[in-house]
């Protein structure tokens, strides 16, 4: 099975898991994965052990940014439906093959918004509620309108993910680093610009328009668009190298120069990412196509080891 036939799979499967199985397709349980976000703040302060109780708060943040995010996915798929129609992939997504009815598609964004909301306001603290709110609101002008503007698009899209580090970090009541919020804003523009890069390459193959459907983006723009991503990640890695050698590594790290090792590392993975994605062979959302890469999985291990090493020291 190629990547891009795993990547659909969830649509392409809808005909065989009826209308239960279109509306937990729509809910795109796949992309999930993106909120474990909000556990960073509390691992990169070494307080995962020791209280239960912010961590446990923790979870219930991700489970209720999972909630928004659903409804946010099923509201981007209702104004998208009718050109979704038109499109040789999207016109498999639940709402635009029929497969939900718009009915049901609203009474589950209401359930999840009002759900997801009422856990917050009850168990969470006043801050967190503020970030989801800050959350959901952006997701919707992005849906509505920011995502058919160039440059805007790919900075909302970034700042989102932020947004899940500072609502980590108020769910746990543990500061975030300005280091962290920087890393991640680089870091995740130039994953969201690989995302766009791959839908220009897609549509060069295809012989067809010029200009990417619901997008700002025309195909001269295919040479500008990775030259912004690679410079967007290498900001990111030069900030890990900087923050390395920063007075506020050396109150949490033993051995805080271990951490100059994150930077080759990332920088194999990024470039990777963005040299299969110029031979036309990422087919998929770089987050996802993390979750699924074997490559992806030992960087991070890699990653996770080398953070241990710099915790703990070489010393007794």
């Amino acid at each position: 099975m190629t990547q891009h036939a795993e990547t659909e799979r969830p649509e392409a499967s809808l005909a065989r898991s009826g209308s239960w199985g279109a509306l937990w397709s729509a809910l795109r349980p796949h992309q999930w994965a993106k909120n474990g976000l909000v556990f960073a703040p509390l691992l990169l302060a070494h307080r995962v052990l020791d209280d239960p109780a912010r961590l446990a708060a923790t979870v219930l943040a991700a489970a209720c940014f999972c909630a928004v995010a659903s409804a946010g996915y099923l509201l981007n798929d209702w104004l998208d439906r009718e050109a979704d129609r038109q499109h040789p992939e999207k016109r498999r997504r639940p709402l635009a093959s029929g497969a939900l009815a718009p009915p049901r598609a609203r009474a589950a964004f209401l359930t999840l918004l009002a759900a997801s909301f009422a856990v917050s306001v009850v168990w969470l603290p006043a801050a967190f509620t503020g970030l989801l709110l800050a959350y959901l609101i952006l997701s919707s002008a992005y849906s509505v309108s920011l995502k058919k503007r160039a440059l805007l698009d790919v900075l909302v899209l970034a700042a989102l993910y932020s947004l899940r580090l500072l609502a980590g970090g108020a769910a746990a009541e543990v500061p975030v680093s300005h280091w962290l919020l920087v890393f991640a804003m680089f870091f995740f523009l130039s994953l969201a610009l690989v995302k766009r890069y791959v839908e220009l390459v897609a549509i060069r193959g295809g012989g067809g328009d010029d200009a990417l459907a619901g997008r700002g983006y025309r195909l001269e723009d295919l040479s500008l668009v990775p030259v912004m991503g690679l410079a967007s990640g290498f900001v990111a890695i030069l900030v890990i190298g900087l923050w390395a050698s920063s007075d506020d590594v050396r109150a949490l790290y033993r051995e805080p120069a271990l951490l100059w090792l994150a930077c080759p590392l990332l920088f194999h993975w990024l470039c990777r990412v963005w040299l299969l994605a110029h031979r036309g062979e990422l087919h998929a959302d770089p987050v996802l196509f993390a979750a699924r890469d074997r490559a992806s999985y030992a960087a991070g291990l890699g990653l996770l080891l080398i953070g241990l090493a710099a915790a703990r020291g070489f010393g007794p």
